[in-house]
Order: C-alpha cells, then structure tokens, then sequence
C-alpha cells in the first residue's frame, strides 16, 4: 500500500476524523466537530511519515518508503513488543549506546516500537505490504481510533 491510499482508508473508515499536514506528513485525529485547536491538545492517533524532517531513524529519504505510527494501547503494545524498552530520546536525533535497540527502524513491512515514542505505546511500520495492512495494521488503526474517541468523550464530559 501506498501513503495515499493508508490515508484514504483512515479518513473513509474512521468517522470524525481531521488531517492536518505539515511538510508531506499527515497528522490523524479524532475531531468530530473540527474545532479543535492545532496548538492546544492536538492528539493524533495516527501519523503518516513521509520524510526525516522529524526524526532520521528510518532513513525516509528512500524511495517510496513511508512510516506509519499508530498509537495503540498499553496491553496491545505489551502482547504485540512486550516491556517497551527504547530509551526517552525526545529531541535526540540518535539511540544512545547505553540503550542499544533490537530493532532496526530502517526495515520494511515490520510492526515494531515507534523508535521516539515506543514508550508511549506508539507502534510503526515502514511501507506495510497489503497482507501486513490488512492483518495487522488495520485492527491497530481501529484500536487506536476507538482510544482517541475514549480520549475526547472523557474530555468533553469534563468540560461540560
């Protein structure tokens, strides 16, 4: 599968759902009314990576190589990775050697920890093929899409 249709797919399938785009890169979450604001509380729940401009830890400058992040919940992360063991590099633009990885965020079609946010229960896959989309990726979309409702019921309910 190509960026174009993974997008096409979360915004037919997933109800409410607002795209903002930065550079290539396109920013999904669950915005029923389209009115929440891009610098207060902007959560996506997914995130389609076409470049390094935010992290060079998949070498994105590959031809038709994307990343796909999805932020999933901790017991699917656990059952999926285990413990998630990637060092907090926020701002790091390199692992650190006193946390070696065991994976390498350069390969394609492997659901493996998002290597910034793995700690945050965030997964990615580089380039799924359309077998991976469809048996993996999919249902984490929707895991992902039914947290980000969750998210914004729980926080309307408290602001109303």
């Amino acid at each position: 599968m190509n960026e174009s249709e993974i997008s096409q797919y979360i915004i037919r399938t997933f109800e409410g759902v607002d795209v903002a785009t930065d550079a290539g890169n396109s920013f999904f979450s669950y915005d029923p009314d389209k009115n929440m604001p891009q610098d207060k509380g902007f959560l996506p729940f997914a995130t389609l990576v076409t470049n390094d401009l935010y992290d060079q830890f998949s070498n994105l400058s590959r031809p038709s190589v994307f990343r796909l992040n999805i932020g999933i919940g901790k017991q699917t992360f656990r059952s999926l990775l285990g413990e998630p063991s990637l060092p907090s590099v926020k701002g790091s633009r390199e692992i650190s050697s006193e946390h070696p990885s065991d994976y390498d965020f350069t390969a394609l079609d492997q659901i493996m920890p998002h290597p910034e946010y793995g700690r945050m229960y965030w997964v990615c896959v580089l380039s799924p093929s359309d077998e991976t989309f469809e048996t993996k990726v999919q249902p984490l979309l929707a895991e992902a899409y039914d947290l980000a409702v969750s998210k914004h019921k729980r926080k309307n309910k408290h602001q109303g």
